[in-house]
């Protein structure tokens, strides 16, 4: 039987078993509520122009709730003249905001390769990235400056009922959009679209910190508003070095460790192969692209070779549904 048939036959029976050791409890919990993942490749579209499309679609149905959700807080900041909700309501523009550029690179990335970007458009998402923290950098010193200035200058805060209700609507708002981005970045295999999604989810508690802040100006505490205010400033530095350090790990060709795993153990099972000596991956937006070097038992001719290998890099992309170019380099096992 040849090594062509026996892939044929391993990629019906073969299966792997992913585990990965994860922290339970509540720590557990909290760890899955605000940085959600999957290792079921099942779940992912092979199909670059359709994953563009449904994230394109995500973008703009996001981008008008979160739009919406601003402007029913800018409303509501009006009659409340509360810093606190001016803060969340910036943050949430912002975020609303951050849609833009990555539906521009989407766009971009449906482009096919020229001459001059051989590998095509993916980076472009990677780009938008940088512009997303310029702009919720932007968003924490607007809000810090405004609490900043209602210490100095105290102004009484109104509407106290309206001002919880915002808070709520945030929340909401953001919650809503988490969940759907975090849905389709999934199924696209979008890392950037799930960090958004991930990114709204914990905006959407900072939403509620403008509740705890009225709940203190109704029990006489007055500078509970300004305060609040410089704790959601605060809570966007957070964030904003948590998506500084993702950028620069996909500007850098990071990968995740696990998807390297997943690469190797899937090459190692493939009949013939004899030893994996080396696999490397890299994000270009929501693709993944590679190579592996691999040695194959005995001395198979020219043709079993380029056989062999488009089995193997077949098997790859598998396992792995959002690859979008792989090779396999084979070489002979030394004597």
């Amino acid at each position: 039987m040849t090594a062509h048939q026996h892939a044929q036959d391993h990629e019906h029976d073969h299966h792997h078993d992913h585990g990965h050791d994860h922290p339970g409890g509540f720590r557990g919990f909290l760890r899955e509520f605000f940085v959600p993942h999957t290792h079921d490749a099942a779940d992912s579209i092979d199909d670059a122009l359709e994953a563009s499309a449904q994230g394109v679609r995500a973008l703009k149905i996001s981008l008008f709730v979160l739009l919406a959700t601003t402007v029913l807080q800018l409303v509501i900041v009006f009659f409340s003249n509360s810093v606190a909700l001016f803060a969340d309501t910036v943050h949430n523009f912002s975020d609303a905001l951050t849609a833009v550029p990555l539906w521009i690179a989407f766009i971009l990335g449906r482009r096919a390769a020229s001459r001059r970007y051989s590998y095509g458009y993916g980076r472009a998402e990677d780009l938008a990235g940088l512009f997303i923290v310029v702009v919720v950098a932007a968003s924490a010193i607007v809000a810090a400056w405004q609490a900043i200035d209602r210490l100095l200058n105290p102004q009484p805060v109104q509407n106290l009922g309206w001002l919880m209700a915002a808070g709520v609507i945030g929340f909401l708002g953001n919650e809503a959009v988490a969940i759907y981005r975090i849905r389709v970045g999934r199924r696209i295999g979008s890392a950037a679209l799930v960090a958004d999604g991930v990114h709204a989810r914990t905006d959407g508690f900072t939403s509620l910190a403008v509740v705890l802040g009225a709940i203190g100006v109704a029990l006489g505490f007055p500078l509970a508003d300004p305060i609040v205010g410089l704790v959601i400033a605060a809570a966007i530095l957070v964030l904003l070095w948590g998506t500084v350090r993702g950028v620069g790990r996909r500007l850098m060709d990071g990968i995740e460790p696990e998807l390297l795993d997943r690469a190797e153990h899937t090459l190692q099972a493939v009949p013939g192969i004899a030893v994996v000596d080396g696999v490397r991956l890299r994000w270009s937006g929501h693709r993944l692209t590679g190579d592996a070097t691999v040695t194959v038992a005995g001395e198979p001719s020219l043709r079993d070779a380029d056989q062999f290998t488009a089995d193997a890099e077949a098997q790859i992309r598998r396992e792995l549904p959002n690859v979008g170019a792989f090779t396999v380099h084979a070489r002979a096992e030394a004597d």
